[in-house]
């Protein structure tokens, strides 16, 4: 199977790029515009199979996208591009309406074009899993429930209001035009290659630097937290296997509190990087007296916690990590690649891409 997938640069896209190639025999196609968030160092160890290809292109650019599907032939698409940071939703929410909504519009439509110019055969096995988050569903009150497939939707942020908007579009698509699809819904995703400006590697990188660990409010909000590479395993698992016209929750089964999680990292980084082991930080008694609590932002959800029992009793999936075995490697993935980290954080691997072309 060719699979096509935008955002593979991105955090989650890049993961699951990696799996396809290294653990499968399919071949992928990855569209990706690069934004500040597309970073190809992240595929460096599948770059060169024969089995990948890149196409720097933006979703809402329709005749580039037309002539990406015409040169490829794809038999499936995921979709993952997506801006997805919250904070920078409420800063500036132009850019989220237009990747998230009409950049997935506009694949929907290419998406229909293609499809109805396969034949039959082709026509039968093309699907497009559309990657979204459990964060449309708004949050849960009080320490109990769960979000399943048949949650009602309440985004309570520009980010989640875009995403929500994308999964009614490709509903919409499927049921007026039959379009075949398949959407997944997951929880908070952590893990190798993750941006820093997310939770867990902003707090490691600034603590290894001594820097304030910024937490919004107590730090008592609640979150599920799912490692990238079982997202990814997820996801193939999906888009091969997934029914058609059907919603899969995908969650870790690990619900922490944000300041719990910071605490966790902390410890970890005591054990594995401790701060006398770094002149810069030889005052520092413990990485936990950098954390500081700061004004919440606004609409703040309280908690997410998924039922992901339906991907596990109709497709058979299940996390491999505990949230305490993921979160060590996550940590020992940083410290083994603090320069991968180092060009991110000063802008170097977005300069050093400058002149990529169209495709690679």
């Amino acid at each position: 199977m060719k699979i096509l997938i935008t955002g593979g640069a991105g955090f989650i896209g890049s993961a699951v790029i990696r799996h396809i190639v290294s653990d499968t025999q399919n071949s992928v196609v990855n569209v990706d515009k690069l934004t500040y968030a597309g970073n190809l160092e992240s595929l460096a160890t599948v770059a060169d199979s024969d089995r990948y290809a890149f196409e720097q292109v933006d979703i809402c650019d329709r005749v580039a996208l037309e002539r990406v599907f015409e040169a490829h032939q794809p038999d499936a698409v995921m979709h993952l591009a997506a801006e997805s940071h919250v904070d920078r939703s409420i800063d500036g929410p132009a850019a989220f309406i237009e990747t998230n909504i009409v950049g997935t519009y506009t694949l929907l439509e290419v998406c229909r074009q293609y499809w109805n110019g396969l034949d039959a055969e082709r026509r039968g096995r093309f699907r497009l899993h559309h990657v979204s988050t459990d964060e449309v569903y708004g949050d849960l009150e009080g320490p109990d429930g769960l979000f399943t497939e048949h949650t009602p939707y309440a985004p309570s942020s520009p980010y989640s209001a875009s995403k929500a908007s994308s999964d009614h579009l490709v509903r919409a698509w499927n049921r007026t035009y039959g379009l075949p699809v398949v959407i997944t819904n997951c929880s908070n995703n952590y893990g190798p290659y993750h941006f820093p400006e997310k939770l867990i590697p902003l707090m490691i990188l600034n603590a290894l630097e001594g820097k304030a660990l910024p937490v919004y409010g107590q730090g008592t909000q609640i979150r599920d937290w799912l490692y990238v590479e079982d997202h990814a395993r997820a996801l193939h698992k999906v888009v091969s296997e997934g029914e058609i016209g059907e919603t899969y929750n995908i969650g870790g089964h690990n619900e922490m509190q944000n300041i719990e999680v910071v605490h966790t990292l902390c410890d970890l980084l005591q054990e594995m990087a401790p701060p006398r082991d770094n002149p810069s930080l030889e005052t520092l008694s413990h990485y936990r007296d950098l954390i500081s609590f700061v004004k919440d932002r606004p609409g703040h959800d309280l908690r997410y916690a998924i039922d992901a029992g339906k991907i596990e009793r109709e497709l058979g999936w299940v996390p491999e990590e505990t949230f305490a075995t993921g979160l060590r490697k996550t940590v020992e993935w940083y410290l083994d690649n603090l320069d991968w980290c180092a060009r991110v954080q000063d802008g170097s691997y977005q300069r050093e891409r400058l002149g990529v072309g169209a495709s690679a």
